[in-house]
Order: C-alpha cells, then sequence, then structure tokens
C-alpha cells in the first residue's frame, strides 16, 4: 500500500461551519464542565480539527452561577488579583467572586484551559456566559449539548 498518496486535511477557515451549543451547568462540577467546554470551543470534538485554525462551535452556559465545586474547594480555594499598586493583591473565596461576578468562575476555569495566545482569545469570544436561566441567543437555535 502506497502511503505517500494519502494527504492530511488541513481545514481551511471558510470551510468552517459553526454549531451552537446551550450547556445547563447547574450542579455540574467547574472544573469537568470547563474541560468540556475548552474542548467544544476548539472544535476537538469535529473530525475536521486543525490546531491552528479556530474549528470550534459556539457554546451558551445558563445557570453559571449553581455551578458546584467537589470536596473543600468551595471554602478552601482563592482567586487572587493584583492592581499593581503596593499592597493591592487580593484573595477572594469562590463565594465572594459569586456574589460579585457570578460567571467569573467558568469563565477562569475554561480560559486555565485552552492554549494561550492569540488563536485562543479569538475562541473564548465564542463563549457565553450567563448567571441565569435565560438567554438573548435563541434566533441562533443553540442544541443542548450532552455532558
Amino acid at each position: 500500500m502506497d502511503t505517500q498518496s494519502f494527504k492530511t486535511y488541513s481545514a481551511k477557515p471558510d470551510d468552517v461551519e459553526r454549531a451552537w451549543y446551550v450547556i445547563d451547568a447547574t450542579d455540574e462540577v467547574v472544573g469537568r464542565l470547563a474541560s468540556r467546554i475548552a474542548h467544544v470551543l476548539r472544535g476537538k470534538h469535529k473530525p475536521s480539527f486543525t490546531p491552528h485554525i479556530d474549528t470550534g462551535d459556539y457554546v451558551v452556559v445558563v445557570n453559571a452561577d449553581k455551578a458546584r465545586f467537589t470536596g473543600r474547594k468551595e471554602t478552601d480555594k482563592t482567586y487572587r488579583t493584583y492592581s499593581g499598586y503596593p499592597g493591592g493583591e487580593r484573595e477572594l473565596t469562590p463565594e465572594e467572586v459569586r456574589e460579585q461576578k457570578p460567571t467569573y468562575i467558568l469563565e477562569h476555569a475554561v480560559k486555565g484551559m485552552m492554549p494561550s495566545g492569540p488563536l485562543a482569545r479569538r475562541m473564548l469570544k465564542k463563549l457565553k456566559i450567563y448567571a441565569g436561566a435565560d438567554h438573548p441567543h435563541d434566533a441562533q437555535q443553540p442544541q443542548p449539548l450532552d455532558l
């Protein structure tokens, strides 16, 4: 069998067809959910996945404030921010973060599971996270994504 005749498929940006998926984050574990979302945003679930092309789909997450942690992470985990000024470092627990910005926990987890660089920043723009059960993307007819 002549293996030289087979060509590796490389997706072109114009050939990519994007789907819309909706995920209900109620009682889902944050890390496992973020891993699945990052997988879909990158397009790794498609046979046409190409690492240097954005082949991923749009993901709409509802009820992001109801995602949960396992073990003692709800009390022991900390989120750090630094303003750049002396004494400007802040540590917040997930409970405090949920009060201020309920979508941040899931955004932060998904961003950490994406590769770094300009391509990943473009892919993250296809992630839409909402704290409540409603979202404004009904016109795109998102399909439920099984986890």
